[in-house]
């Protein structure tokens, strides 16, 4: 059955998310913050700022599924998620479309190693994961109030072909093309779940069609966690280069934050990179039946995009 189905961000998520749900025989309208000419078929490019309550509403007529996979600069995170969240609820109500939204697990705080799942905990260490817990429990005291249907998809780091912030992304591959060493947050050694960019677009596309993910939480099928230092291993092999890494210090992080917003940001959550970090999917997989990209795909995709970037001789 052909749906409407509304895609919030247009980003490395959102404009995969959107041509997933269009082959799928969707009507699907990718909403943005600027306008563009470029279309695809079955997609609808509409510009303009889903915190505006009036062009939230007006949006929402008519959908049946709302994706909010909106990600503001990291550190602008405290004045514009809020505003965003009021946006895509004021969106969803006003048609009653079912809602999904793209999370992440910083509202576990420190795990000290144990795997992450839809029950552990939710005590953040950070401001960044106290805020996106207020988030969250404005979405679910609405659901609660049975005033809204709605699925979380968490994820841990991103990885794979045009992810532009996440530990192996375009920063970390562009110095590595330079002949530069790989910026790194932690010891390589440690292992630390990475999910793929496909099984969070294929997550949430299922989680909005499939009625038995609305009202929970999920966590996105990510492969068992691995040192980044056997990604590292695994990109030299595919793209027959020598990587270099170089981890960046705390007290580095402390000296170039109030210069560089990024470093500031990331400084308070570098815990994330001081014990193994590790995500348990069974719930999900056993639920769906569905299993994460295998590795040696995860790294051919991604290396065949980072040779895309590779400056011409």
């Amino acid at each position: 059955m052909t749906e409407k189905h509304i895609v919030l961000g247009a980003g490395q998520i959102g404009t995969a998310l959107a041509a997933k749900l269009a082959s799928m025989g969707h009507d699907v309208v990718s909403v943005r913050r600027t306008a563009t000419t470029s279309s695809k078929p079955g997609i609808r490019n509409v510009a303009g700022n889903i915190a505006d309550l009036t062009f939230a509403r007006e949006l929402g007529q008519g959908a049946d599924v709302i994706y909010h996979v909106l990600n503001p600069a990291y550190h602008r995170w405290p004045q514009e998620l809020p505003a965003l969240t009021e946006g895509v609820l004021a969106a969803a109500q006003s048609t009653g479309a079912r809602l999904v939204v793209l999370d992440n697990l910083y509202m576990h705080g420190q795990m000290n190693g144990v795997a992450m799942n839809e029950r552990s905990p939710e005590l953040p260490c950070s401001k960044k994961g106290e805020l996106r817990k207020r988030m969250a429990d404005r979405y679910r005291a609405e659901q609660a109030a049975g005033k809204l249907q709605v699925a979380f998809a968490r994820a841990s780091d991103f990885v794979g072909p045009n992810i532009v912030q996440a530990a192996l992304s375009t920063r970390f591959f562009d110095a590595v093309l330079r002949g530069k060493p790989g910026d790194l947050l932690g010891d390589p050694a440690l292992p630390h779940a990475l999910t793929y960019i496909d099984d969070v677009v294929d997550t949430l596309a299922t989680l909005g069609t499939d009625p038995r993910g609305m009202n929970q939480t999920w966590l996105v099928p990510t492969l068992p966690a691995m040192p980044i230092a056997t990604w590292i291993a695994a990109f030299e092999q595919e793209l027959a280069i020598k990587i270099r890494t170089r981890v960046m210090p705390s007290w580095l992080m402390t000296v170039l934050g109030p210069f560089v917003p990024i470093v500031r940001e990331l400084k308070e959550m570098h815990y994330q990179w001081t014990t193994p970090y590790l995500v348990d999917d069974a719930s999900y997989r056993a639920t769906f039946g569905a299993a994460p990209v295998p590795f040696e795909q995860q790294v051919k995709a991604t290396a065949a995009w980072v040779k895309q970037r590779a400056p011409q001789a």
